[in-house]
């Protein structure tokens, strides 16, 4: 949430970093081809969210299953010779 959050305030200074009166990508850019640019950056940073919101969970997950003892051999356990 907070590297979300940190993204959004980002692209929301973006047109803060340009000098006065001219918008971001402007003079090289047609309406149609920023939108596409704001579009594929978006879409990159859901990406980028959506892989650590991923990590995050197999992490709780591998925890978890360590916690059940799950990874720990067995002493008594049969054999399938």
């Amino acid at each position: 949430m907070c590297i979300f959050s940190a993204a959004c305030i980002l692209l929301l200074a973006l047109p803060l970093l340009c000098p006065a009166g001219q918008a971001p990508f402007e003079p090289a850019l047609s309406p149609y081809d920023r939108h596409i640019l704001y579009q594929a950056l978006v879409l990159f940073w859901i990406g980028i969210i959506g892989l650590i919101v991923i990590i995050v969970m197999k992490l709780k997950e591998a925890k978890r299953t360590q916690g059940m003892g799950v990874h720990q051999d067995e002493e008594n356990a049969p054999f399938l010779d």
